[in-house]
């Protein structure tokens, strides 16, 4: 049965939702119709106990079973490159042993992200979706420690999630460095044409046909006004009740109240320089390191930016927040709505 040629690997917040759906609209690559299905990060079943705030519905979605995760691919015509995004695989160890059991020749595509900016984009997510209850970046950054030791799921591993140089070093014990292929998450906003030129040229396939990347998964930030902590009370209780229903009836429930934190938000805005320096002490000594592991200059990232960001700004009409786990209306591409 079929496994992925390739995987995109990491980091989540990173672009990986936008690249997965543009890179579907190749003729030879095959992206699964769920865009994030986990497979890789349990030796079985996820937890069904515990975890933090909606972690119950998510860890749901995961597809565990070999059987699912094959009839990813089932549908790929003969001859094309099969693939899935799930960006987790970077950041977790154990997954990234388990695919060289199993797929031990995939090609894998890593986006890295400025880490601050990432942190601060997954905490907006979160937030945005009444999920997180502290309403301050830095604050939510600083309570990380407690969470992981909770047992909180990996997307709430704000600073973690962003340490690549770390990431990267045990990967390249795992498998060897031609079969990884490293991109900064800016050429994508930056440059798409010549970064998915680059993927083209890594997969082996013909270059030029892919030279757009579309705005998926932008991520809204409501004001943390007294009706958007009202409602996100709501629908963090919501997501402690689903803990005891089954399927995705948790997430029947608190989908309206997300469509309706999100209704009229404004774009996620830019970082201070303050709360840059806040977070910076996290990402020092991992950046070091990833510039010794790929022998590139990352020293931008510990520097003001002139403009915070990346696929930001208003999102597309229709449009919310990406729920990357569950299968998509086209291949590749995710839901909206």
């Amino acid at each position: 049965m079929p496994l992925p040629d390739f995987l995109i690997i990491g980091a989540p917040k990173a672009g990986t939702t936008a690249l997965h759906a543009a890179l579907a609209t190749h003729p030879v690559l095959y992206m699964s119709p769920v865009k994030e299905p986990k497979f890789f990060l349990t030796e079985g079943p996820p937890p069904s106990r515990g975890g933090g705030p909606g972690d119950i519905p998510t860890w749901r979605e995961h597809v565990w079973r070999r059987e699912d995760y094959e009839a990813l691919f089932a549908a790929a015509p003969a001859g094309q490159l099969r693939a899935e995004s799930t960006p987790f695989y970077l950041y977790d160890h154990a997954a990234q042993r388990r695919i060289r059991d199993q797929i031990p020749n995939v090609r894998m595509i890593a986006m890295l992200r400025d880490p601050v900016e990432r942190a601060h984009s997954n905490w907006a997510h979160l937030w945005s979706a009444g999920l997180d209850p502290i309403g301050d970046f830095v604050k939510a950054c600083a309570d990380e420690d407690r969470r992981v030791a909770a047992g909180w799921a990996q997307f709430w591993h704000y600073t973690r999630l962003g340490r690549y140089g770390e990431q990267l070093e045990h990967l390249y014990t795992v498998f060897p460095k031609e079969q990884v292929l490293v991109l900064r998450y800016r050429d994508l906003v930056d440059a798409p044409v010549q970064t998915l030129d680059q993927i083209g040229a890594f997969l082996g396939v013909e270059q030029g046909v892919v030279t757009e990347v579309p705005k998926e998964n932008v991520t809204a930030h409501p004001d943390g006004s007294l009706g958007h902590r009202a409602v996100s009370s709501v629908i963090r209780a919501a997501a402690a009740v689903s803990r005891h229903l089954p399927g995705t009836t948790g997430t029947a429930l608190t989908s309206p109240l997300e469509r309706m934190l999100q209704r009229g938000a404004r774009p996620r805005q830019p970082l201070t320089w303050d709360q840059r320096q806040a977070l910076l002490p996290y990402f020092e000594s991992d950046i070091r390191l990833l510039e010794k592991v790929t022998e590139a200059d990352f020293s931008d990232w510990l520097q003001p930016r002139e403009r915070s960001g990346g696929l930001v700004g208003d999102r597309p009409v229709g449009q919310r927040q990406a729920r990357n786990g569950q299968r998509q209306a086209r291949n590749g591409q995710p839901r909206t709505g």
